[in-house]
């Protein structure tokens, strides 16, 4: 983006007194919710937000970047701006942008979160992109995921580098508990950063984007959300097994199966119904709000999943079966 001119101005409903969980996924909060229960995870935070404090990871992330703002990357300046009306956030995180070719972005941070986009992603997206990828940020912080993002990039990147080995294997628990619930927190804030820019294909061309970077004219949106649908239907046991264990390490989704969350999303018809101003506003009625609907409807999403394992082992049983039984009647 160049930052010559100021992008320009497009007309955007602004989401008053939005609440989180307008957005939030289900298996998010419920996920948030077991990784507070894992033996161990509330003194692994004490700990390690005792020993950095808020002061030093700070210090930590911001050490080589730059602070975003009238005069330092403006457009961007401009663009964030947008994205804080569009979601009613009166607060202002501090932004900034890190010399990194990857990529990426993060919100962190603790009583002040704060947000870093990595440079690759000024190369890579256009403005109504960047605008999704800064409303996804700030959707991580208006929810209060940068805490424990702060903590899980610790424990992954820092902790696991100088901690002795049995100090990691205690520590594991916690870090699978915490990828599994930033995974979901992502699709969370997919849904923020849609609401942000309120433009459903900007979403769309930022996951083509960062799957397989370059020119959206030498990709195709409909092939990719096709590619994303292969993925999710196609396979049997082992199929599933080997998805499982790929996923494990990951800090992310997958940017097909973003794009397939979010599409659903859209066509079960939740991104119409909080345009139209049918959302929850933030205060009591949000911080009250309580959790047995979204373990029901986690339970549900996570019933699916685990039903497709059993499926396809039932099914490759069945399948071997009767070979066995085919084999058996030629002899």
């Amino acid at each position: 983006m160049t930052e010559s001119t100021l992008p320009a101005a497009r007309p955007r409903k602004i989401l008053t007194q939005i609440a989180p969980v307008a957005w939030e996924h289900p298996a998010d909060r419920a996920a948030l919710q077991t990784l507070r229960s894992v033996p161990g995870f509330d003194q692994v935070v004490k700990k390690v937000v005792g020993f950095f404090g808020e002061r030093g990871i700070r210090l930590l992330f911001q050490a080589n970047a730059v602070r975003v703002g009238p005069t330092q990357f403006p457009r961007m300046n401009a663009l964030y701006s947008d994205v804080l009306t569009s979601l009613d956030w009166p607060e202002r995180p501090e932004l900034f942008v890190s010399q990194t070719p990857f990529v990426n972005a993060g919100a962190y941070g603790m009583d002040r979160p704060f947000i870093v986009i990595n440079s690759g992603a000024l190369n890579l997206l256009d403005d109504d992109e960047m605008r999704v990828l800064l409303g996804h940020e700030l959707g991580h912080v208006m929810s209060g995921h940068a805490l424990y993002h702060t903590i899980l990039v610790l424990i992954v990147f820092v902790g696991m580098n100088f901690l002795p080995f049995l100090a990691g294997i205690v520590l594991a628990p916690v870090e699978l508990a915490l990828l599994e619930w930033y995974r979901k927190s992502e699709l969370s804030s997919d849904r923020a950063g849609l609401l942000a820019a309120q433009d459903a294909m900007a979403s769309m061309r930022m996951f083509l984007k960062m799957a397989g970077g370059g020119d959206t004219k030498q990709m195709d949106l409909n092939a990719f959300l096709q590619q994303a649908k292969e993925y999710e239907d196609s396979g049997g046991a082992i199929d599933r097994v080997f998805k499982i264990l790929n996923t494990l390490p990951q800090s992310h989704p997958f940017n097909t199966l973003r794009a397939a969350e979010l599409q659903r999303w859209i066509e079960g018809g939740h991104y119409d119904t909080v345009l139209r101003g049918e959302y929850t506003r933030r205060g009591p009625e949000a911080e009250q709000r309580p959790i047995d609907k979204d373990l029901d409807d986690a339970r549900e999403h996570y019933m699916k999943e685990a039903k497709a394992v059993v499926d396809d082992v039932v099914d490759t049983a069945k399948r071997a079966a009767q070979a066995f039984s085919d084999a058996f009647k030629k002899k």
